[in-house]
C-alpha cells in the first residue's frame, strides 16, 4: 500500500494548536483504518523550536525532509509579518516545483505568499490578518470569509480549527469520504464545516452574524434526502418564511438551502459509492437525485469525475483483502466546495 507522505515545517514562534491539527489528521493510526499517511517535522535549524504555548519543541530534522514529502504544511506562526529565512523560501519554491502539495494553515498562509506560491491565486487566513495579508501581498486574491481554498497544489485557510477543515478535505480527496469521516468521528468533529468566517468575526462583520441556528432543520433534512425537499418545505420545518430562511443560509453557510441540499445529497451519494455496491440508479434514487443521469452530472460538477470512476478508487472492496475501507494508491487533487 503506497503511503501519502506528510510534513510540518515549523518555525521559532510556532503555534502548537495548528501544528497538532495537521498531527491529528495526518499523524495517528487509528483502529480500523487503514494507514494512509506518514507524518514528520522539520525545521530550518534541528534543535529546540520555541512555541507560543511557552515550551520548546526537540526537532531532529532540517529542511531537506520536505525534498521526500507528498504534502508540506506550514502552520500559523505568532508574527506573520516577520519574514522567514532564505533556506526555508527555498526549500518550499523547491518542493513546489517537484509536484509537492504545498498547504498553511492559518497564518502560514504570509509564509506561501513570501514564497511566491500565491501570485495572482486564490488564497485566505485568518479573518483578522486577512486586511494585513492582502495589503502586504497586493497580487494575492484574498478571500476573507472563506474556510479554506484548495487549488490542488496549494491550500490555505482560516484561523485555527479552519485548518482542520482543510486537513479533513484533504484527508477526503486523498483517500475518500469513508476514510474522513472515520478520521472526523474520533477527533469528535463534523466531516465538513459549512460556511465561512464571517459567523466567527467581530468589527465590521458584527451584523452579520446569525441570531438563530440552522442546526434542527439541517438536521431535518439530511435524514430525509431521499425525499423531494423544497424551499417550501424547509422554510416550513424551520417556521420562517422562504425568503428568511434563505438569508439565513447565506449568512450561516454562505450557499443557499438548494446549494447545500445538493451538496449533502452528493456526500451521501460518496459514503454510498464507497461502501455498497448498490447500482447507480439506486445510488442516485437513495440520495434524492432521481436518476443515474442526474447524479453523474451533479457529482461530475462537485466531484470532478463520474460516479463509476470514484467507485473504482475508493469503493470498499480491493483484490486480495476485504477492509472496509480503501486507501487509494493516488493523490487526486481537488477544488474546495
Amino acid at each position: 500500500m503506497s503511503v501519502h507522505r506528510v510534513t510540518a515545517l515549523v518555525l521559532p514562534g510556532q503555534s502548537t494548536f495548528e501544528l497538532a491539527s495537521a498531527a491529528e489528521v495526518f499523524g495517528l493510526r487509528r483502529p480500523g483504518l487503514p494507514h494512509g499517511y506518514e507524518f514528520a517535522v522539520c525545521t530550518e535549524r534541528p534543535g529546540a523550536v520555541p512555541t507560543l504555548a511557552g515550551y520548546d519543541m526537540l526537532v531532529g530534522a532540517d529542511l531537506t525532509a520536505l525534498d521526500a514529502a507528498d504534502t508540506v504544511i506550514v502552520p500559523g506562526r505568532h508574527d506573520p509579518a516577520q519574514s522567514a529565512p532564505p533556506a526555508v523560501n527555498d526549500a518550499l519554491q523547491r518542493a513546489h516545483r517537484r509536484g509537492a502539495r504545498v498547504v498553511a494553515i492559518c497564518s502560514g498562509t504570509f509564509l506561501l505568499a513570501q514564497a511566491g506560491l500565491l501570485s495572482h491565486r486564490r488564497a485566505t487566513t485568518h479573518w483578522r490578518l486577512a486586511g494585513e495579508l492582502a495589503a502586504r501581498f497586493p497580487d494575492v486574491e484574498v478571500e476573507p470569509d472563506t474556510l479554506y481554498i484548495d487549488l490542488g497544489d496549494v491550500a490555505t485557510s482560516a484561523g485555527t480549527a479552519a485548518g482542520i477543515d482543510l486537513c479533513l478535505h484533504l484527508a477526503r480527496t486523498d483517500h475518500g469520504a469513508a476514510y474522513a469521516a472515520h478520521v472526523a468521528r474520533h477527533m469528535v468533529m463534523p466531516p465538513h464545516r459549512e460556511g465561512g468566517q464571517l459567523q466567527y468575526s467581530t468589527g465590521a462583520f458584527a451584523d452579520h452574524r446569525p441570531a438563530e441556528t440552522l442546526a434542527p432543520v439541517l438536521d431535518w433534512a439530511t435524514e430525509r434526502l431521499h425525499q423531494p425537499l423544497t424551499l417550501d418545505a424547509l422554510a416550513a420545518r424551520a417556521n420562517t418564511s422562504p425568503r428568511t430562511l434563505a438569508r439565513r443560509f447565506a449568512d450561516q453557510l454562505g450557499v443557499s438551502p438548494g446549494r447545500w441540499l445538493l451538496r449533502q445529497r452528493v456526500a451521501a451519494a460518496r459514503a454510498l459509492l464507497e461502501e455498497t455496491d448498490l447500482p447507480i440508479e439506486t445510488v442516485a434514487q437513495r440520495v434524492g437525485l432521481s436518476s443515474a443521469t442526474n447524479l453523474r452530472r451533479r457529482f461530475h460538477a462537485l466531484v470532478h469525475t463520474t460516479p463509476a470512476a470514484y467507485r473504482r478508487s475508493f469503493g470498499h472492496r480491493e483484490q486480495g483483502t476485504d477492509s472496509p475501507i480503501r486507501v487509494s494508491r493516488t493523490s487526486p487533487r481537488g477544488t474546495a466546495p
